[in-house]
C-alpha cells in the first residue's frame, strides 16, 4: 500500500510502499477514501524533520537531557547508538481520516467490514491506503455525510473540545484568535451554539471567509479600531470567553485575551500558542479562568483508553474523544455547520509531496484544507514488500518485532556474526519498511506467517511485547525454526508450561535474552566461583528507576509489570554463578498509600538455591537517577567478587583486590554465543535454567500477594 512518510533524519517527505498494517485486538482495519492534512500541526512535524541536529536539539530540550543523561548511565558510545537509530526512522504523518471498514476485532463486535468510519489519532490515522486504528477512536459516518466531510471528524472534534472548555450558554460573546481550519470549524460550532461570534487573524481571506461561513464579525489583528470594534461588539463589557485556536511561538494570543475577556471571563487554549501569561493587569484583576483544551477530549494520551480499548462510564464522563468525534459527526449530518468550503484542495495520495509543498510555502497557495484521496482497491495481498534477493547464510533470519532496543542490540550483532537477514515483521509496515531498508532485510513485512511459513528462515528473533514472546515462540519452534526470544519468557504460569511439555515432547533451540550472564565483567568473576566447594551469598541492589503506570510494560496484560519483565535478568545471573535453579523464594515490598507510587516495584526478595546458595535482590523504582543502576556482591570460598553496573568489577582474594575494567552488559556476546549454540548444537543457556528463572518471577508474585514463602 502506499502511505505519505517523512524521514526524520534527512527531512525529506515522499510517497512508498509499505506492507498493510496488521490487526490486532481492540483495533480496526480500515481502507481510506480520504484523509485530511492538519496544516498548522503537519506543518510544524515536517519542519522540525527538516530542521538539522541542533534545530532538532532546540525543539526537544527534554530529549536532550535524556541523552546527557544516558551517556552518564551507558557511555557515549551506546548513546550515540541509541540517538543514531533514533533519528534514522521513518515517521508517519496525518491524524484525521475516512474510509471503509476491512476487518474488525474491537472488544464490541460494533464495526462490520464495509462500515463506513471516520477515524483519528497520530501514528495510527495517517496518511495511508490502509489504517489500523484503535476501537475508541473509529466511529461510523451518517448516511447523509459523505467521506470528504468525515475526514473532518478529528480537527471537528478538537474544536468541539475547545468550545466545551468554554462551557458556552445561548447568548454569550464569544471570540476566537486564529482563523485558520481549526478556528473557522470552532466559529461554526460556536455560532450552532446561540454565541454571538467575533474571530481575529492576520489574513484578509480567513476574515471574509469566517464571516461568510457563520461569524458574526471578524477583525484583523492589526486593525487601528481593534479595541473599538470589540467594545462596541460586546457593548464595552468584554468577551465572555475567548478561544485560542491559533499556532504561534509568541504569547501574543494570550496577552490579547487576557485584554478583551470580561471580568471572570475564561480564556481557553486549544492552539499551539506560547503560555507566558502575564499576571497583571488583566488576568490577576478580573480573576480570568484560563483552561487548556486536550485535542479531542477525555480519553487523550490515557493508553487504557485509546490502546487497550477502556471506555469511560457515560454517566460519568459525558464527552470523551469517541463521543466528541460522534457529536461532530452528527452536527454535520444535521447541516448545523459546513466544511465543503473549508476544502481547498484535493490531491491522490500519489501526489501527497505536492500537497506538501502548499502546507510548507514551498508553492505559494492560498489553502485551508487539503485532502488526500485514495482509490479503493484490494489490498489484501500487499503484507510482504520484498526489497531485495540476498543469498542465504546457514543461519537465515527472520525478526518478529523491530523497536529500538532490537536495532540497536540484536540486528546489528546477527549481521555481524554472519547471519543473513531475511525478513522484518512489525505490526506497522512503515516500521519493517524502515527497519528492512536501514539494516539490508531482503523483505519488510506486517504478517508473521511470512517469517513462520518461509522455509528458507531457520532461526527466527522475537523482540515484540512481553505479551507475544510466548505465543510466537512456540509457534516459531513448532514450525521447526531455532527461537531467539527476547525475556520474559512467558507472561504466566500456563504459557510456561506450555514450553515444558513442547521441550518434554521435542527439544529444539531455545535462547532468552538474559544478557548479563555474558558480560565481560561477568565471565570474569565466574572463573573465581565456578569451583567453589561452599554456596555463594549474593547481594544484589538495581536503582531501576521510576516508570509510571501508564508504561506499556507496566500494564498487566502487555508489559506483565516490573517483576516478571526485568526481575528475571537478576535470578538468570544468580543462577549464572551459582550453578544451581532456585528453589524459593520470599519477597516483600513497601507499602506507601499513594496513587503515583508502585509498591511492587519496590521490593526485597531472597531466593534460595538447590546447592545451599542464597541471594538478595533489592529492586527500588523510589531512589535516585545519579547513582548508578545495578551493583552485585558475591561472597564464596573466601573470595569476594563485584560487579559496578557492568562498567568495572572487584576481586577480593587473598587479602589482595584486583580491579577489572570491563564493561558491557552482553548484549553483543549474547548474541555471538547463540550463532555458535546454534552450529554446534548446543544452546548457551539450558531449557530447565530459562524455566526457573521464569517461574521464580511468577512466585515472587505470588509471596507478594500472600505474605509467604514460595517453593518454586
Amino acid at each position: 500500500m502506499k502511505q505519505v512518510i517523512q524521514n526524520f533524519k534527512t527531512g525529506q517527505l515522499y510517497v512508498d510502499d509499505v506492507p498493510v498494517p496488521s490487526l490486532s485486538n481492540n483495533m480496526v482495519l480500515v481502507q481510506n477514501t480520504f484523509s485530511l492534512i492538519s496544516a498548522g500541526t503537519e506543518r510544524s512535524t515536517v519542519k522540525v524533520a527538516k530542521s538539522n541536529l541542533i534545530g532538532k536539539a532546540r525543539q526537544r530540550p527534554d530529549l536532550v537531557a535524556q541523552v546527557l543523561n544516558n551517556i552518564r548511565k551507558e557511555g557515549l558510545k551506546a548513546t550515540l547508538e541509541k540517538v543514531r537509530t533514533k533519528l534514522d526512522s521513518l515517521k508517519a504523518l496525518g491524524y484525521a481520516t475516512a474510509g471503509q471498514v476491512m476487518a474488525s476485532m474491537d472488544s464490541n463486535s460494533y464495526f462490520k467490514p464495509g462500515d463506513r468510519v471516520a477515524c483519528a489519532g497520530q501514528d495510527y490515522a495517517s496518511h495511508a491506503e490502509v489504517v489500523c486504528i484503535p476501537q475508541n477512536l473509529v466511529v461510523k459516518i451518517p448516511d447523509n455525510v459523505t467521506d470528504e466531510e468525515a475526514s473532518f471528524t478529528t480537527l471537528g472534534a478538537i474544536a468541539l473540545q475547545g468550545v466545551r472548555q468554554a462551557e458556552v450558554k445561548l447568548g454569550e460573546v464569544v471570540c476566537v484568535i486564529g482563523l485558520g481550519l481549526l478556528g473557522q470549524l470552532t466559529c461554526q460550532l460556536l455560532a450552532a451554539s446561540g454565541c454571538k461570534v467575533m474571530g481575529i487573524d492576520m489574513s484578509g481571506h480567513l476574515i471574509d471567509l469566517a464571516v461568510q461561513l457563520g461569524a458574526d464579525a471578524a477583525v484583523h489583528r492589526n486593525d487601528a479600531d481593534l479595541q473599538a470594534r470589540m467594545d462596541a461588539f460586546t457593548n464595552g463589557q468584554g468577551f465572555d470567553s475567548v478561544i485560542i485556536t491559533a499556532a504561534t511561538p509568541t504569547n501574543d494570543p494570550i496577552v490579547l485575551a487576557g485584554e478583551i475577556t470580561r471580568k471572570k471571563g475564561k480564556v481557553i487554549a486549544v492552539g499551539a500558542v506560547k503560555l507566558d501569561v502575564p499576571r497583571d493587569p488583566h488576568y490577576y484583576r478580573k480573576e480570568l479562568d484560563l483552561r487548556l483544551s486536550t485535542s479531542y477530549g477525555p480519553g487523550r494520551y490515557d493508553v487504557n483508553y485509546e490502546e487497550h480499548g477502556n471506555d469511560y462510564p457515560f454517566a460519568y464522563v459525558r464527552w470523551t474523544e469517541q463521543r466528541n468525534m460522534e457529536a461532530f459527526l452528527q452536527i454535520l449530518s444535521q447541516r448545523k455547520i459546513n466544511v465543503k468550503p473549508l476544502i481547498t484542495h484535493v490531491f491522490d495520495i500519489t501526489e501527497a509531496e505536492s500537497a506538501y509543498k502548499i502546507v510548507m510555502g514551498e508553492v505559494k497557495e492560498p489553502h485551508i484544507a487539503i485532502l488526500l484521496s485514495y482509490p479503493l482497491k484490494d489490498q489484501k495481498a500487499s503484507t510482504l514488500i520484498p526489497l531485495k534477493s540476498a543469498p542465504a547464510a546457514t543461519i537465515n533470519v527472520g525478526f518478529i518485532g523491530a523497536g529500538s532496543f532490537a536495532q540497536s542490540y540484536l540486528i546489528p550483532n546477527v549481521k555481524s556474526e554472519g547471519g543473513s537477514l531475511q525478513t522484518v515483521v512489525t505490526s506497522r509496515g512503515i516500521t519493517s519498511k524502515n527497519v528492512a531498508q536501514k539494516f539490508g532485510f531482503n523483505n519488510a513485512s506486517s504478517d508473521i506467517d511470512d517469517v513462520l511459513k518461509d522455509q528458507s528462515v531457520n532461526t527466527v528473533f522475537i523482540a515484540t511485547p512481553h505479551n507475544l514472546h510466548a505465543p510466537y515462540a512456540l509457534a516459531a519452534l513448532k514450525a521447526g525454526k531455532s527461537v531467539f526470544v527476547e525475556k520474559p519468557l512467558a507472561m504466566n504460569d500456563e504459557e510456561l508450561e506450555s514450553f515444558n511439555e513442547y521441550f518434554s515432547a521435542n527439544g529444539g533451540n531455545l535462547m532468552v535474552g538474559f544478557n548479563r550472564r555474558f558480560a565481560p565483567v561477568s565471565v570474569e568473576l565466574k572463573k573465581i566461583f565456578s569451583n567453589s566447594p561452599e554456596p555463594l551469598v549474593m547481594n544484589y541492589r538495581i536503582n531501576a528507576g521510576f516508570i509510571p503506570k501508564e508504561h506499556w510494560t507496566q500494564h498487566a496484560e502487555t508489559g506483565g509489570g516490573r517483576i516478571i519483565g526485568e526481575v528475571c535478568h537478576f535470578i538468570d545471573l544468580m543462577q549464572y554463578f551459582t550453578d544451581s535453579i532456585p528453589v524459593k523464594v520470599y519477597a516483600s515490598c513497601i507499602g506507601a498509600d499513594s496513587e503515583k507510587i508502585i509498591n511492587k516495584d519496590n521490593i526485597v526478595v531472597t531466593l534460595t538455591f538447590k546447592n545451599g546458595s542464597v541471594g538478595t535482590i533489592t529492586y527500588v523504582a523510589n531512589g535516585d537517577k545519579f547513582l548508578p543502576k545495578e551493583k552485585l556482591e558475591i561472597f564464596g570460598n573466601g573470595n569476594v567478587g563485584i560487579i559496578n553496573d557492568f562498567r568495572s568489577g572487584e576481586i577480593y582474594s587473598g587479602n589482595k583486590m584486583k580491579k577489572l575494567k570491563l564493561t558491557g552488559k552482553g548484549h553483543s556476546q549474547e548474541v555471538a554465543a547463540f550463532m555458535e549454540g546454534l552450529k554446534t548444537g548446543k544452546m548457551p543457556i539450558n531449557f530447565e535454567s530459562i524455566y526457573y528463572t521464569t517461574k521464580a518471577t511468577f512466585r515472587i508474585i505470588d509471596s507478594l500477594i500472600t505474605g509467604l514463602p514460595q517453593d518454586i
